[in-house]
């Protein structure tokens, strides 16, 4: 999919290599292991396919900044397995499963301040260095929002897409914008694309929710349904509570809003969702986002990276994984 830049992500790889290196074997064996467990490394090739869609695409320049969005990326995963004491991502053993809880949240810690010595390295504007910041803050946040809800009937779909916003569409918004501005996009074109990743965000964590309630452990790398166990109410859910009748409306909030749900629970709870439109529902909102990122890329794109990037939406509509 990402052909038109393989050659940046290959150098990307082995940034990510070195960015993780310490004179701790202990540290480089994490930071190893975590590299070598792979992922999609969407973040940075949205952000190296906005670069190269400017007059000034500098790959030298670049890859610092895709570097860190990778890295901080990577942080805020090794912390979220701590707080959801989960013991594989991407088929893999995490972290925490490897070395402990203590160990990964400070590997995580220093992951982080790795991603900002990558840009710290180079001379780029103040402006860079706010929107990592923000970056940052906005993902702490959404995980703030999430753990202060679970367990909980959410209000409204609306209190559901600001925690999405914030854990995922912000992030890929920022990795479009810093993309394009860094290549030399105009302003209107680098708002342009901007709107693509965020609208892209959206769809790519709503599908993310489908997945967990639709796919097996094996297909997606983590335990099926484990955002149900875990007491995340996504949109699905949401939607099956809104349309239920009454004894069944109150029979799945019995269900998701206990902590000490059992494996027959949590299949009960996806057999009420699964009787109702809510995974449909959910689909077709998935699909309405990524309607309008197709529509929001700007109108000067190269046609390659412009078939590139409505690839990467149509994977994201469709992705099994």
């Amino acid at each position: 999919m990402f052909d038109v830049i393989e050659e940046d992500l290959t150098v990307l790889e082995a940034a990510l290599e070195a960015a993780l290196s310490s004179d701790s074997a202990l540290v480089s064996d994490i930071g190893a292991h975590l590299v070598s467990s792979g992922g999609k490394r969407l973040r940075p090739a949205l952000f190296l396919l906005a670069a190269r869609a400017g007059a000034d695409f500098d790959r030298d320049r670049a890859m610092p900044i895709a570097v860190a969005l990778e890295l901080i990326h990577t942080a805020s995963l090794v912390h979220d397995d701590v707080i959801d004491e989960a013991d594989t991502r991407r088929g893999s053993a995490t972290t925490n499963a490897k070395w402990g809880n203590q160990v990964a949240i400070l590997s995580g810690d220093y992951i982080f301040a790795r991603a900002f010595k990558q840009v710290a390295r180079v001379g780029y504007s103040s402006h860079i260095y706010m929107r990592l910041a923000d970056l940052v803050c906005t993902l702490s946040e959404g995980e703030i929002l999430q753990d202060h809800t679970v367990y909980q009937v959410p209000v409204s779909e609306d209190a559901y897409y600001e925690r999405i916003r914030k854990k995922t569409a912000d992030f890929l918004e920022i990795c479009c914008e810093l993309g394009a501005g860094i290549g030399g996009m105009s302003a209107e074109d680098t708002a342009n694309f901007a709107r693509y990743g965020h609208a892209i965000g959206m769809a790519f964590q709503i599908t993310d929710d489908l997945l967990d309630l639709q796919q097996t452990a094996e297909r997606i790398g983590k335990p099926a349904g484990r955002d149900l166990a875990q007491g995340y109410v996504t949109l699905p859910v949401i939607r099956a509570l809104s349309v239920l009748d009454e004894k069944a409306r109150a029979e799945l909030t019995a269900l998701i809003t206990n902590p000490k749900m059992s494996e027959e629970e949590v299949a009960r709870a996806l057999a009420l969702v699964r009787a109702t439109d809510g995974i449909d529902y959910t689909q077709e909102q998935a699909d309405a986002y990524l309607a309008r990122a197709k529509s929001a890329l700007p109108a000067s794109l190269d046609p390659r990276i412009r078939e590139t990037c409505l690839m990467a939406a149509d994977f994201i509509g469709r992705r099994e994984f």
